[in-house]
């Protein structure tokens, strides 16, 4: 069983137990956390898709760790101008583990394909 969920703003796919690396949210390491904007639910036999959410459905995670992915190098060039910009960045990410996809038999809403 898997569900894809809304996570400011991007999607991933969130299985029971599954760890996932999203953009850094202000929560401290051991907090649990909600997500209520599931668009699709998935298991064995079913199929639920949401308009634009599957009501009832609510996946809980915990954070684990934040850090920082590599850094990445932006550098702008024209030639015969001499402009040379260069600078780095090295994003931001939490990682949270699912616990738990609440209030999937409860789930009347969304559309079963045929």
């Amino acid at each position: 069983m898997y569900t894809l969920v809304e996570i400011k703003g991007k999607q991933y796919r969130a299985e029971k137990g599954a760890l996932l690396k999203i953009d850094r949210i202000d929560k401290e390491k051991g907090e649990s956390l909600e997500f209520k904007s599931v668009l699709f639910v998935s298991d064995e036999k079913k199929v639920k898709i949401g308009t634009p959410h599957v009501k009832g459905v609510k996946v809980k995670a915990i954070v684990e760790e934040h850090g920082k992915n590599k850094k990445i190098t932006i550098y702008k060039y024209k030639k015969r101008k001499n402009y040379r910009r260069k600078q780095g960045h090295r994003q931001q990410y939490s990682l949270i583990r699912v616990q738990d996809i609440q209030g999937l038999s409860s789930s009347k809403a969304g559309k079963e394909p045929g």
